[in-house]
């Protein structure tokens, strides 16, 4: 398994940007695939993005499609969350996930099939 640790997070204004990174430790995250979720207060933890190990395939949440861009950077072990055009609907604690998919291109939905999981990072959007 590989540890999990994001940082990024913070306070922005509604139209706002941030970009939050997520630093992996463990020489085999280049075969885990990696998601990002989010956990607003009272609600339950969903799904935001994902990529697979090699970056070539992504998937996005229908509500961050278009405003958000999920990238990951093997040869330093880490993965980031680009998020523009922030709303207040965004604001949340923000996840980082990690499944071993093995080197496959497959990607998950699912919050049980990731394994690995970071502490979380705040983002606040005011409006």
């Amino acid at each position: 398994q590989v540890q999990l640790a994001e940082s990024g997070g913070g306070l922005v204004q509604a139209g706002g940007s941030l970009r939050l990174s997520c630093a992996a430790s463990g020489r085999t995250f280049n075969i885990y695939t990696m998601g990002w979720f989010r956990q607003a207060p009272g609600k339950e933890r969903e799904f935001v993005a994902a990529i697979s190990w090699s970056g070539g395939r992504t998937d996005y949440a229908d509500s961050v499609k278009g405003r958000f861009t999920i990238s990951r950077d093997n040869a330093k072990n880490a993965g980031y969350l680009q998020m523009t055009s922030l709303k207040p609907e965004d604001t949340a604690v923000y996840y980082c996930a990690a499944f071993n998919s093995g080197g496959s291109a497959y990607v998950s939905r699912v919050l049980k099939q990731y394994d690995c999981w970071g502490q979380g990072t705040q983002v606040t959007v005011s409006s």
